[in-house]
């Protein structure tokens, strides 16, 4: 992994953390983020982040971990935000915060470890 790599994996850290932290202080509840905007929004521009940053990970650092991480499916939800963000299912973005980003924190984090 290059430096490039390493700082850009540092930031989706970051805002994984920030999913995190946004569900830990708004509750775990689908309910509550589908009808309260700050929360919905938190979540939204977090991944959007997220996908913006994977979308500069070098080619070979996406090659070499595309078994494990499916960067082609969250630069294209980085891009269906950007292109249609009143048209995101709130299901989608919820599944993806509950599901998917704790998967993708435990990977970078074990990506950084290795990289030391």
């Amino acid at each position: 992994m290059d430096k490039r790599d390493y700082e850009r994996i540092k930031h989706i850290i970051r805002y994984c953390e920030d999913i995190a932290a946004s569900i830990k202080r708004f509750g775990d509840s689908f309910d509550v983020f589908s009808n309260d905007t700050d929360f919905y929004n938190s979540l939204s521009m977090s991944i959007m982040q997220i996908g913006e940053l994977s979308g500069g990970l070098s080619e070979s650092f996406k090659k070499d971990t595309s078994e494990l991480i499916p960067w082609g499916l969250i630069r294209g939800m980085r891009n269906h935000f950007a292109h249609g963000y009143a048209t995101m299912e709130r299901s989608d973005i919820w599944e993806t915060a509950i599901a998917d980003i704790p998967k993708l924190l435990k990977f970078c984090n074990e990506v950084l470890v290795k990289k030391k």
